[in-house]
C-alpha cells in the first residue's frame, strides 16, 4: 500500500507521488494531443490539452492508488468520428499515451546516466530518477495490456475485422470487470500476475542504468 510509505519514508513517498503525477499527466496529455492532431477537438475544448496535472487526475482513481496500489487518471474524451484514418485513428490516440511514457522513461534513463557524472551515489536525485523511469515504464506496459478499458484494447479492436464486432462489444462491457478481478487477485491474493510482467521490465531498467 503506497499510503504506508508516507509514514515509513515520507521523502520517498513524495518522490513516488511526483513520478505518478508526471506519468499520468504526460500519458493523458499525449492522448489529447494526438486526438487534436488527428482532427478531433473534443479534448481541447474540454481543457484536457494541458500539462496541468489537476485536469488529468481522477479523484477516485488517485484514492485507489494510495489505498490499494493501483489507480487511474481521468480518461480523455475523444469523438472517434472526427478522427482521420477512421479505422486506425482511435488506436493511434490510444497508443500515444504509452508511447509518451516510454519516451519519458528513455529521457530519464539518459538523465540518470548524466547525473552519475556530477552527483555522489547517495544523492536523492538517483532515487527520484529511478522512480520516474520505473513508473513511466510500468504505466506504459500496463496500458498496452489488451483488456478494456486499457489502451491496448483499442489497439486490439482496430486490428480485428468487422465480423468480431459482437465480441468487441461484449469484451468492452465485461473487460473492466475482468481487469478489476485480476488486479484484486494480484494485489490481495498474491497471484503476482502483473508482478512477473513488470519484474521483467524492472530488470531491463537495471540493465540500462
Amino acid at each position: 500500500m503506497l499510503l504506508s510509505v508516507l509514514f515509513e519514508n515520507p521523502m520517498m513517498f513524495f518522490v513516488v507521488i511526483a513520478g505518478i503525477v508526471y506519468a499520468l499527466t504526460i500519458h493523458e496529455f499525449a492522448h489529447a494531443a494526438v486526438a487534436t492532431a488527428l482532427g478531433d477537438s473534443t479534448a481541447k475544448f474540454s481543457g484536457r490539452l494541458s500539462l496541468n496535472p489537476l485536469v488529468h487526475l481522477d479523484m477516485f482513481g488517485t484514492m485507489m492508488l494510495l489505498l490499494a496500489g493501483f489507480g487511474w487518471g481521468k480518461p480523455v474524451p475523444v469523438n472517434i468520428f472526427n478522427l482521420k484514418y477512421k479505422r486506425w485513428g482511435e488506436s493511434l490516440v490510444a497508443l500515444a499515451g504509452p508511447m509518451a511514457n516510454f519516451v519519458s522513461a528513455i529521457l530519464f534513463i539518459l538523465l540518470f546516466k548524466l547525473a552519475i557524472l556530477f552527483f555522489p551515489a547517495e544523492n536523492m536525485i538517483f532515487s527520484f530518477l529511478f522512480y520516474m523511469i520505473l513508473i513511466n515504464l510500468v504505466l506504459g506496459v500496463f496500458n498496452l495490456i489488451p483488456l478494456p478499458p486499457l489502451d491496448g484494447s483499442r489497439i486490439l479492436f482496430a486490428t480485428l475485422p468487422s465480423r468480431f464486432d459482437d465480441f468487441k462489444h461484449r469484451f468492452a462491457v465485461n473487460g473492466p470487470w475482468i481487469l478489476i478481478l485480476l488486479l484484486i487477485a494480484d494485489s490481495f491474493l498474491d497471484v503476482n500476475i502483473f508482478g512477473r510482467i513488470f519484474g521483467f521490465f524492472i530488470d531491463m531498467i537495471y540493465f540500462f542504468i
